[in-house]
């Protein structure tokens, strides 16, 4: 397959219109429908459902354009290195992570890299710890920014010096709002709303004394701010951690637990990885962030 057709495919899937694709890659429709039935047939699958005016993919189509879109990503990240030449430091760099105020250092970091070398971009993006570790190992991230466990045997990796605080977003009309901290106890009796990372590692059994799955969990979430929503609505409370959501004014408070619950930040990248220049300069000023 070339990149070339791949962007041609992407297109099509995009514009659901081979017309409207041909006119944006300005390129004939014959032409255009021609590449598409050639890696029809050099798959030997039918990537799309042809209607009179418009098109859909197949379940194999869909697919591919998951795995194309990952491909076109990887190879312009390629090209975008190769291209950073020259006596001045320039390039892309690619860090992801999850919601979390340790972004802060992220940012800090970033900020220390662009005064020293303004041709350097970066590019964030988020995503919970499973999204970030699929991205990270196919070399689309240089970097990825993880909050509580993770498997860490495959990476190269620095712990960041802050954590996260655990805890519940409420409604300040809630009775728990009236307390300091929530206790395990507390949690039975509630509605959660949990984000999807917490569900998937488990991260407060331990915390709760009995089983995650004896928590009423009426929803889930990846992005807290939708989430806050909901609580707003008065659905339920949002299990997250602290400073995600500014409160100030919004009928909304955080309530930390109790035993404290914290997770550690983790900024790890693929093990045996070649890095960029712009990617080490940036791990160094973090690293230099780090010590102060």
């Amino acid at each position: 397959m070339e990149l070339r057709v791949l962007r041609y495919f992407l297109a099509v899937a995009r514009e659901e219109n081979i017309t409207a694709a041909a006119e944006r890659l300005h390129v004939t429709q014959p032409t255009l429908s021609k590449q598409l039935m050639d890696l029809e047939d050099e798959l030997g699958t039918k990537l799309f459902i042809r209607g009179n005016r418009r098109i859909k993919l197949t379940e194999e189509g869909m697919f591919l354009r998951k795995r194309a879109q990952e491909l076109i990503e990887l190879a312009d990240k390629t090209e975008a290195q190769f291209h950073a030449s020259g006596t001045e430091l320039s390039g892309e760099v690619f860090i992801g992570g999850g919601e979390t105020d340790g972004m802060r250092l992220i940012a800090a970091a970033v900020k220390r890299v662009n005064e020293i070398h303004p041709a350097v971009r970066f590019n964030l993006y988020s995503g919970n710890g499973r999204d970030v570790s699929e991205r990270l190992d196919k070399g689309l991230l240089d970097f990825g920014l993880f909050v509580g466990r993770i498997d860490l045997k495959k990476y190269e990796y620095i712990t960041l010096p802050t954590v996260d605080v655990w805890g519940l977003l409420l409604r300040e009309n809630d009775p728990l709002s009236q307390k300091d901290a929530i206790t395990p106890e507390d949690m039975r009796s509630l509605k959660l709303i949990a984000s999807r990372q917490v569900m998937l590692q488990n991260e407060l059994s331990s915390w709760l004394g009995y089983p995650f799955e004896d928590i009423n969990v009426i929803g889930t979430y990846n992005l807290i701010f939708n989430a806050a929503l909901l609580v707003k609505e008065g659905v339920g409370c949002a299990l997250c951690i602290d400073k995600l959501v500014n409160t100030e004014g919004s009928g909304l408070c955080f309530r930390p637990f109790y035993p404290r619950k914290t997770a550690e930040l983790t900024l790890a990248w693929k093990r045996y990885q070649v890095l960029s220049s712009a990617a080490k300069c940036f791990l160094q000023e973090l690293c230099g962030e780090k010590s102060d």
